[in-house]
């Protein structure tokens, strides 16, 4: 199973498959969607969290309809760098993914990716932007933020494949 940094792990991405970004926090995780040919990352959903367990079951439904062989998880660094409990927590999740064959595949491609400012980035965009309430904000900020997760990842494999 291959869980690390996209960098150390780029070489193994699957080609010609969709991904699908997480944004995984305490109480939802945010979810999207990338095509193919690793060019365009679109918001999903929003999965509420429960446990773990229920949590991977609303994923296998999206893997199934999907076809979707590898993973992108925001990887919450702090802004000097350093690693800190979320970071933990999300490679945890990770972790636990690669037990679960059943639902992410035989040894899938789960890359870390660094989601500093994600979150900030979105609301600072829907409020300035699409000047959107504070209650749609709270409704599409997590999956907004896993989209632009996964477009920051996608951006970042096409460029090591020039």
């Amino acid at each position: 199973m291959a869980v690390g940094l996209l960098r150390d792990i780029i070489d193994s991405c699957p080609k010609n498959a969709r991904l699908l970004g997480l944004d995984i926090g305490e109480r939802t995780i945010g979810v999207a969607l990338s095509d193919s040919g690793h060019n365009i990352a679109t918001p999903l959903k929003l999965i509420e969290r429960t446990k773990f367990t229920k949590d991977i079951l609303e994923l296998k439904k999206i893997i199934i309809d999907y076809g979707i062989r590898g993973y992108v998880l925001g990887y919450p660094v702090n802004m000097d760098g350093t690693i800190g409990g979320r970071c933990e927590s999300v490679r945890h999740f990770g972790q636990e993914m690669g037990n679960h064959p059943d639902i992410f595949g035989e040894n899938p491609w789960i890359a870390l990716w660094d989601e500093r400012l994600s979150t900030v980035s979105v609301n600072k965009f829907l409020i300035n932007d699409v000047d959107m309430s504070r209650t749609k904000r709270k409704q599409n900020v997590d999956k907004l933020a896993a989209q632009f997760i996964l477009q920051g990842a996608l951006d970042f494999i096409r460029m090591s494949s020039d």
